[in-house]
């Protein structure tokens, strides 16, 4: 899936490029844009008290983005397994790669008040397995 969004200027440190923690941010929002396009927004989760913690995040910066530059986001699945997902992140300016990077999920029922982690539901698997890296 891609999400397209521009570099705005406070996205950029004093030497004019985009400052590295604006990748997990945008990792973060390029997530919930995925869910979005599955049909389980995240505030829909939320009234039904679920969410998908992040477990671990990772980036590796190649190039450097810029203001005002376009960048598309691809993201895909790498794995599902019971109860946590791993998905990876292309950043792109046109065919320039500028980071990669991946957050691993969990799926979690926040009844009760207190976050449990539970099996993803399989409609919802059967919707990510269409990203599946290599499918």
């Amino acid at each position: 899936m891609e999400y397209r969004f521009k570099i705005r200027f406070g996205d950029t440190d004093a030497a004019g490029i985009v400052f590295y923690p604006n990748y997990y941010r945008w990792m973060d929002e390029a997530t919930h844009e995925f869910f979005n396009n599955l049909g389980y927004p995240t505030d829909q989760l939320m009234k039904e008290k679920l969410a998908t913690p992040l477990l671990e995040a990772h980036c590796v910066f190649k190039s450097p983005g810029f203001f005002n530059h376009e960048i598309v986001l691809t993201t895909k699945v790498e794995y599902i397994r019971e109860k946590v997902f791993k998905l990876v992140h292309c950043f792109k300016d046109g065919e320039t790669v500028l980071a990669e990077g991946y957050e691993v999920r969990a799926w979690v029922s926040l009844e009760g008040g207190r976050p449990k982690s539970q099996p993803l539901p399989d409609e919802i698997k059967e919707q990510m397995q269409k990203h599946l890296i290599g499918g």
